[in-house]
């Protein structure tokens, strides 16, 4: 006969570091789902404990202390469940990557991780060493085996977890979102449950880490391969999973549906901005945001990113006019400021840039008007976001993007001064887009548009020159951010993007412009990842270089 094992997945949004207050956390939502859902087996995401990534923590002297400390009480509190919980075990002079699985007042037994990432955003390596043996534990007669993230998408560690005899698998994550991550989730856990011919339980991380955003998604596989995602996306949840146990299978209580058509690109990327700019904020202790709004396509959306995230009422848009700031752009700003119910002013740089002039008029003496002029109308602005920032407690959000990053449309000390980017990662088609998007979603819930359409229609343009355009000085950006993609993000040559399609003299300027503004881009905030090659710890070129662009 049939009996059940009552399972929950702690989808949890934890705090890098804070190990006294995850270990809280942990503790409440154990006994919160074994009140609610008669929970026998509480499973926890990757490095719980510590939150992931912890990065250079792991080095501080008293993580360990702090660590051992947690777990002895939470072993302490004897709850009626068996909990899985990630953390990192000091062990003989050496540091893993690793889970506990805690009964009865004790832990019961540790499996440590064996495949460790050293690519893209991950550098396991430089802390962690590798595992090297399964770990089965008889969970209420359910031979269970454990794997931690990266141990899933290597074939090795399931397999071997299937040859020891293993029922069932628990597979805990911190796995970040990127545009086709869970396509390649829902795929790779499939393939790994039927092969193993065993079902899995996929318990993933969610938050804003930096610019790490984990997106939730916890998932569940049977033994045939049949995938099904039972965590909401960018939220916080306890869900439980029931399991049949019989004498030869586990299977699931209720028959898995067919995994739901996921939401589409500009859904996904929309959350993990909202989410990565809220837990950013207030992870770090603030409550409000400031930022310039232009008129301009980028301020529109950043604003309207902003205001979904933390609410109107914690939200400033300062609009700072000049000479060449078009009535347009004057009135679509207040227009969407308005639209939104946002804190906004209007303070003019005219008379702040001409101090400037004046004060430099001997400097410059002979010399004809170039960038520079228009550099320090960008710096001019800077300024006054940061003056107000320091003195109302409001961090500054950048509004550029991907695209104006990569190649260095953008100014140092200007428009890049601010703390957090929520464009960082979404080159200028994306921007439009979710824009785009963000309009639908508004006329689906039978509302006015949250990004006016003049914003959408119109060239964008710095308007640091008169009749300035952005494609004055750059392609059009779909063939740009089309350059960019394979440059940036999939390490194409030059010569591989030419052959292509891409024009030859543009594929050249452009990647020289990337090359040489590297400089900037380590000067830039960070933002949120939204790519699988994003610009910061995802990408990491040196600033001196004699390395010519070709094959």
């Amino acid at each position: 006969m049939a009996r059940q094992l009552r399972l929950v997945m702690a989808q949890l949004n934890l705090l890098a570091g804070d190990i006294a207050g995850n270990a809280d956390r942990i503790l409440d939502t154990a006994k919160q789902a074994i009140a609610e859902h008669q929970a026998d087996v509480v499973v926890y995401p990757e490095l719980a404990l510590t939150a992931y990534p912890p990065e250079d923590l792991l080095l501080r002297p008293a993580l360990a202390t702090r660590v051992d400390d947690a777990l002895a009480k939470i072993c302490e509190a004897a709850l009626p469940a068996w909990l899985v919980i990630g953390f990192p075990l000091y062990e003989q002079g050496r540091l893993f990557n690793a889970l506990a699985v805690i009964h009865d007042g004790g832990i019961q037994a540790i499996y440590r991780k064996q495949c460790l990432p050293n690519y893209q955003v991950f550098d396991e390596r430089r802390y962690f060493s590798a595992g090297d043996a399964p770990c089965l534990v008889d969970i209420e007669g359910v031979k269970t085996a454990f794997t931690i993230c990266e141990d899933i998408w290597e074939a090795g560690p399931t397999r071997q977890a299937a040859q020891a005899g293993a029922a069932l698998m628990i597979n805990i994550n911190a796995s970040p979102f990127h545009l086709d991550k869970m396509e390649r989730r829902l795929a790779l856990l499939a393939d790994r449950a039927a092969s193993a011919a065993m079902p899995i339980v996929y318990v993933n991380q969610v938050g804003g880490q930096d610019e790490l955003v984990f997106d939730g998604n916890s998932m569940i596989a049977d033994a045939s391969g049949g995938v099904q995602v039972c965590g909401p996306a960018f939220a916080e949840a306890l869900i439980p999973v029931a399991l049949n146990v019989e004498a030869d299978a586990v299977t699931f209580a209720d028959p898995l549906t067919a995994t739901t058509a996921l939401p589409g690109i500009e859904s996904r990327c929309y959350q993990a901005m909202a989410l990565g700019l809220r837990d950013y904020l207030l992870k770090n202790g603030f409550k409000k945001v400031l930022l310039g709004l232009s008129g301009g396509i980028d301020s529109a959306l950043t604003l309207a990113v902003a205001v979904d995230a933390l609410g109107a009422e914690n939200v400033s848009a300062v609009m700072m006019p000049y000479d060449y700031t078009s009535p347009l752009s004057l009135q679509l700003a207040e227009k969407q400021a308005t639209r939104l119910g946002v804190d906004y002013q209007i303070i003019a740089i005219n008379d702040i840039y001409r101090a400037f002039e004046s004060a430099l008029a001997a400097e410059f003496a002979g010399l004809p008007p170039d960038l520079t002029e228009q550099n320090i109308q960008a710096r001019c602005r800077g300024t006054l976001l940061m003056a107000i920032s320091n003195k109302k407690g409001a961090l500054v959000v950048t509004t550029g993007n991907k695209s104006e990053l990569a190649v260095g449309y953008c100014t140092l000390y200007g428009d890049m001064v601010g703390a957090f980017s929520v464009l960082k990662d979404a080159s200028k088609t994306l921007v439009y887009r979710l824009a785009r998007y963000r309009n639908e979603v508004a006329a689906e819930a039978g509302e006015t548009d949250i990004i006016p359409q003049g914003v959408i229609d119109r060239p964008p343009s710095a308007e640091l020159a008169p009749d300035q355009r952005d494609d004055d000085n750059l392609p059009p950006y779909d063939r740009l951010d089309a350059i960019m993609a394979m440059y940036v993000e999939q390490d194409m040559s030059a010569e591989a993007i030419i052959r292509s399609g891409q024009d030859r003299d543009e594929v050249y300027r452009v990647l020289r412009l990337i090359d040489i503004n590297e400089y900037k881009r380590r000067q830039a905030p960070i933002g949120v990842r939204l790519t699988e090659r994003a610009f910061g710890r995802d990408r990491r070129y040196p600033l001196t270089h004699g390395w010519k662009i070709g094959d």
